[in-house]
């Protein structure tokens, strides 16, 4: 793997599980980790050039995680809010004309899902922008055969061999730089401790089976139900005399049930995880057990690159009430990467296919809040994924509850 090295006081990770794109920060119990001010806010020069956007609005959709019995983002709604409002008022929204936004909230349950999917379609918007699901399977493709292309920073269904849609990031990849860093490391058996939902196994099985088969390296997906209370019995059972690497997927509850298992276990072995298991929570209550932890992320929300600086100086400015380093930046990053990619539209012609178009011809865009990352909508970014549109990750390793030795993997 060709790495770009640089240390970072504090890193974030944003992760794909139940919720496909995310964001958990780590920090030490004395952390002050809420609200966009725990971080600097000085936004580059020129960040906010004011050129204010005007005319007929373009309907844009978001779905959101909200509202539901499992899990609620609404911190992916303001932040994708505040890059709408920061793009409207610099940088001229799309194609010069303020954006719309069309909402909904989606309970992360299959009417919910259809639902909000079908209002997208009645509402006739240009584009839809969903922060976090993992109900992908359910709403791309109505969605998409409609005409109207679907964007996320990260996905894990069917959506990523979809036409019409585009996922940002290389996050769909993940486990194929998992699988490329393990053969680095000369590990030889690597077992995955997942919650037992589709947008985790789905990419397991499309993704990391073929990958760690292919680096030569033993691979064995152990499931976990969610809500499993005691996982000691399937964490022991994914252990084997050989297991010299662990991936942990899940959600906080699952993430710290696993890890103290593993502690508990004195299982030693490398771990990593597709971002998830970063939270201040988890940490808080594994404290140790989570050192030397390898996390992937596509989102760097705390250190003083440029676009880590304007993803706060955004926050604080439209919506300083969020955490800003929480799950939020999945919908700045949703939104502003739309925004970037749109970059050709000039206001006469917004229509779906219009926009369509602007993304598959955009070139190295800039994923916003992620240190340098870009992404190609042309399909050949991942070929065996058409509709991944991003290569590369971010590395950080974990200690003592600080992100450090953040790496840009290509």
């Amino acid at each position: 793997m060709r790495t770009k090295r640089m240390r970072a006081v504090v890193a974030s990770a944003a992760v794909a599980v139940v919720a496909t794109a995310g964001l958990a920060a780590c920090g030490s119990d004395d952390d002050d980790s809420t609200g966009s001010s725990s971080a600097s806010v000085t936004a580059p020069e020129g960040s906010f050039p004011g050129k204010a956007a005007s005319g007929a609005p373009v309907k844009i959709g978001l779905i959101n995680p909200e509202g539901g019995p499992a899990i609620s983002m609404p911190e992916n709604r303001a932040a994708a809010e505040a890059a709408t409002t920061y793009a409207n008022e610099n940088l001229g929204g799309i194609g010069g004309r303020p954006i719309e936004l069309v909402v909904c909230k989606n309970k992360e349950d299959t009417a919910s899902a259809r639902e909000c999917a079908n209002q997208m379609v009645e509402a006739k918007v240009s584009a839809v922008v969903v922060t976090a699901t993992s109900m992908s399977t359910v709403m791309a493709p109505i969605i998409t055969k409609a005409g109207i292309p679907y964007t996320a920073v990260a996905g894990a269904g069917s959506e990523i061999m979809s036409d019409n849609a585009f996922i940002w990031s290389g996050a769909s990849g993940a486990y194929q730089y998992m699988a490329k860093f393990s053969a680095q490391e000369n590990l030889k058996s690597v077992t995955a401790y997942a919650i037992d939902v589709p947008a985790s196994l789905t990419g397991l099985q499309m993704v990391a089976t073929p990958a760690f088969k292919a680096a030569g390296i033993d691979f064995k997906i152990v499931r976990i139900p969610a809500g499993t209370p005691e996982v000691t019995p399937q964490v022991s059972a994914g252990l084997t005399d050989k297991t010299d690497g662990v991936i942990v997927i899940g959600n906080t509850a699952m993430c710290t049930a696993v890890f103290k298992s593993l502690g508990t276990l004195g299982a030693d072995v490398k771990k990593m995880t597709p971002q998830s298991c970063a939270d201040a929570q988890v940490y808080k209550s594994v404290g140790d057990s989570l050192n030397g932890t390898q996390v992937f992320t596509t989102a760097d929300t705390r250190s003083d690159d440029p676009e880590s600086q304007l993803y706060r100086a955004v926050m604080d400015k439209y919506t300083p009430e969020t955490d800003a380093h929480g799950y939020a930046v999945s919908g700045y990053q949703g939104v502003l990467g739309l925004v970037r990619a749109t970059e050709s539209l000039d206001g006469s012609d917004t229509s779906p296919a219009a926009v369509i178009t602007a993304i598959t011809t955009a070139k190295d865009v800039k994923l916003p809040a992620a240190h340098g990352l870009t992404f190609t909508c042309d399909g050949t970014a991942q070929p065996q994924f058409k509709a991944v549109c991003g290569k590369g990750m971010i590395v950080v390793n974990l200690e003592q509850g600080i992100a450090t030795d953040l790496q840009v993997v290509q």
